[in-house]
């Protein structure tokens, strides 16, 4: 008995995966083809950092600066506020793209990267990335070289991060297929 749509078929009980082609998930992400020099993608989310947030990410890397963590010594700082931990910034930011770039690839690395303006708690940040530049891979065929310029941005529109970043990324009919499990009856 064939599943209709995924080209995979069930044999066993209701509770066996059934095997579903990425592209074919509402949510799949883009894939190499889909990426072209110049083009611009607004990524639609957005994330408010929070000072759980920053006390929490700044905890778990090991960051001794109070500038983080400390309110009575960031208020005696020029800033007068606590700074957002700017790795977590990064990370922050290169998850908000994950679903318009990254989704059917690997991180290859990050190159670049600015922090012209501090980030606070209580700041929402948005991400809006370029194609700078897209190659077929010469050891992988069935994926390709995408890197991107995003730009990360505050509330207001002021740019908080910018970095380029590289990512091999599969082709849409080389994509690997996940196994979606179905519900126990």
């Amino acid at each position: 008995m064939s599943e209709s749509g995924n080209g995979g078929s069930r044999r066993g009980g209701a509770n066996e995966a059934r095997t579903v082609p990425l592209a074919q998930l509402p949510t799949s992400g883009r894939f190499f083809e889909d990426f072209e020099v110049g083009q611009l993608i607004r990524h639609p989310l957005g994330r408010t950092v929070t000072s759980t947030d920053n006390i929490w990410f700044t905890n778990l890397t090991m960051n001794p600066n109070p500038i983080h963590f400390d309110h009575v010594y960031a208020a005696a700082t020029e800033w007068g506020r606590p700074l957002v931990n700017s790795a977590f910034t990064m990370a922050l930011v290169t998850g908000l793209t994950v679903e318009d770039l990254s989704k059917n690839g690997v991180n290859l690395g990050w190159d670049r990267v600015r922090l012209p303006h501090p980030v606070f708690e209580g700041d929402t940040l948005y991400a809006e990335s370029e194609v700078i530049s897209s190659r077929a891979s010469e050891s992988r065929p069935t994926q390709g070289i995408v890197g991107f310029r995003t730009t990360g941005f505050n509330q207001e529109g002021v740019t908080v991060i910018e970095y380029d970043r590289t990512v091999l990324v599969y082709r849409r009919d080389a994509a690997p297929r996940r196994q979606v499990p179905r519900r126990r009856e």
